[in-house]
């Protein structure tokens, strides 16, 4: 029941927020619009004109580009949950939690919390890397707000196609139609999407290896119990203490954590 109702309230949270993108986006629509008319007939809406720097590139105005950056983000969710590490951890601690048997313990609340700080944890390093090559230079104006965001994907994509798979990237390129002489010259709607699929693959590939030996403990004490003529008794009873002991003393969750840190390139010599 706890799970149905957190379920619910996950999915009516992610409404309103497409929803908000959704008239955000029509918003920007519709200036645009006027803008390109109040570009034809030469009126004056400086807030929204573009304008000429002194090295003859163009840009937009600053409060297009506020505009702008408040539409990126409410897209921030989406940008959390399928371009960083937060897909693959919480993917992972919830096939361990089921592999337990533990149907509310830890909680939604607490496993998202745990796969938010261990990305956090994790994508610190990329995230240094976006704010020194992008935003620190943008806010002491040694750079346009158009080169910033160029700058600022570099990070981002170097990280992903360190974890995407040859395979995936090929697929997602044919199916494209574009095609690149190295990964990195790919574009980010083609990296996006066969990351998400290369991190889904990963996720289960982790998430089969910790229910194994769950499994096993199932599979004796259900044999055991029948071999007692016990049948009425479910297993999952019996067998929760035995797993929860195992994982207390093979000390679970810091194996599952150094598990997925490693998994991203983290920790390991070389």
């Amino acid at each position: 029941m706890d799970n149905t109702k957190a379920l619910i309230e996950s999915l009516k949270s992610l409404k309103r927020t497409f929803m908000f993108s959704t008239l955000t986006c029509i918003l920007c629509a519709v200036l645009w619009y006027f803008l390109s008319d109040a570009q034809a007939a030469d009126l004056d809406m400086t807030a929204f004109r573009v304008k000429t720097n002194p090295d003859g590139t163009q840009d937009y105005n600053v409060s297009l580009q506020i505009l702008m950056l408040m539409t990126m983000l409410s897209f921030l969710p989406s940008v959390l949950v399928l371009m960083t590490s937060f897909t693959r951890i919480i993917i992972v601690m919830a096939i361990m939690r089921q592999a337990i048997g533990l149907q509310s313990s830890p909680s939604n609340q607490v496993i998202v919390g745990i796969a938010l700080f261990m990305t956090i944890f994790i994508m610190t390093p990329v995230f240094d890397q976006v704010y020194s090559q992008a935003i620190e230079p943008y806010m002491n104006d040694e750079i346009m707000a158009r080169e910033a965001f160029e700058r600022g994907q570099v990070p981002i994509k170097n990280f992903m196609l360190e974890q995407t798979r040859i395979v995936d990237l090929n697929s997602f390129s044919e199916y494209a139609d574009v095609k690149a002489d190295k990964p990195e010259d790919l574009p980010m709607r083609v990296i996006i999407p066969a990351y998400i699929v290369s991190e889904l693959k990963t996720a289960f590939q982790i998430g089969f290896l910790i229910f194994l030996p769950f499994l096993i403990i199932d599979l004796v004490v259900a044999s055991i119990l029948m071999a007692m003529g016990m049948m009425m008794l479910s297993p999952m009873i019996v067998s929760l203490p035995f797993k929860l002991m195992l994982f207390v003393i093979v000390d679970g969750w810091s194996l599952i954590m150094g598990t997925l840190v490693q998994s991203f390139g983290l920790g390991v010599p070389g």
